[in-house]
């Protein structure tokens, strides 16, 4: 589909799903290349990152961990600077590697929250993989480990990626319509 609509917005259609799978091989060749070995637990921040992160792991052939967190910092199309954790962490971290999996990072404020909790409750290395990253929204002093494309800042959904909840279902990645 060239559009789509989503509650009272059109959305063109920006990246298409065999992009985006190639996108997610190269990362996980990445990570393979950094983590194996190490067995890591691989955190996934919800609702957003779980078709990344279900198309990551079908390259993770090493021992690894997996666990989920939710939050949230976005109300309809912006961002509130305020993190929400609406599902916790309940795993041991004292010297393991973790490896936060996200859908998007534009601000970087959610995950600069995560990051110091989960250097807080000891893990020995704390990395973070992005399907999507864009620099110009991005206000935080940290490195991104794994950065499957820039994009600009505009918002998108489609691939887990939603708009007050809807629009995650699509396999291809649309970008709003402005009016």
């Amino acid at each position: 589909m060239k559009t789509i609509k989503v509650h009272d917005k059109e959305f063109s259609l920006y990246l298409r799903s065999e992009e985006i799978q190639e996108t997610v091989k190269n990362v996980a060749e990445q990570i393979k290349n950094d983590m194996e070995g190490k067995n890591p637990l691989f955190l996934i921040v919800l609702n957003g990152a779980f078709m990344f992160a279900a198309d990551l792991f079908k390259y993770m052939n090493f021992p690894c961990d997996i666990s989920f967190v939710k939050l949230s910092s976005y109300i309809g199309t912006k961002t509130t600077s305020v993190v929400r954790e609406l599902i916790g962490l309940d795993e041991v971290l004292h010297d393991r590697s973790v490896v936060i999996i996200e859908d998007i990072i534009d601000t970087g404020i959610t995950m600069g929250v995560t990051r110091e909790k989960l250097k807080k409750l000891e893990a020995e290395e704390v990395k973070i993989a992005t399907l999507l990253f864009k620099p110009d929204a991005f206000k935080m002093n940290y490195e991104i480990d794994y950065v499957g494309m820039k994009i600009p800042n505009d918002f998108i959904v489609g691939y887990g990626l939603d708009y007050d909840g809807h629009g995650r279902n699509f396999p291809d990645i649309y970008k709003i319509i402005e009016s």
